[in-house]
């Protein structure tokens, strides 16, 4: 089911480079930015470039979830982590979207808080994960 998107949805609005985002994945169908209100160091959103409600209301589901792997693998080689998680979940923005979070071996909190990472850290983040991407 396609919503059209409305000028309020902010996702659509990073989807046209209206609004800024550290990117790190895109593709014909989706786009990959690191998430501004990080719950660990790479938390990343997977979205549809096309308005959404939610992720099972995609018709390229698989293809979704064939990105959040490519994602994932580049995390995997860059960044380390002992295991990632994935939310689905979609209440702050109605846009449909993937969270993909590296995790340590001690960051065991299913939703852990959100923190704050520096712009710098940020872009590094974002240009290290995209130098292992393949699109």
């Amino acid at each position: 089911m396609i919503i059209i998107m409305q000028n309020s949805c902010i996702f659509c609005a990073i989807v046209k480079e209206k609004i800024p985002a550290y990117r790190i994945y895109e593709d014909d169908l989706f786009l990959g930015f690191l998430d501004i209100h990080p719950r660990v160091l790479g938390h990343t959103l997977l979205i549809p470039k096309k308005h959404y409600l939610w992720v099972y209301d995609v018709p390229e589901f698989k293809s979704y979830w064939q990105a959040v792997l490519k994602i994932t693998t580049g995390m995997q080689k860059t960044l380390l982590p002992r295991f990632i998680t994935y939310m689905t979940h979609g209440l702050e923005v109605p846009h449909a979207h993937i969270h993909i979070l590296p995790r340590r071996a001690n960051e065991t909190e299913i939703n852990p808080p959100p923190q704050f990472i520096r712009a710098e850290k940020m872009k590094y983040t974002a240009d290290l994960l995209r130098s292992k991407l393949i699109p």
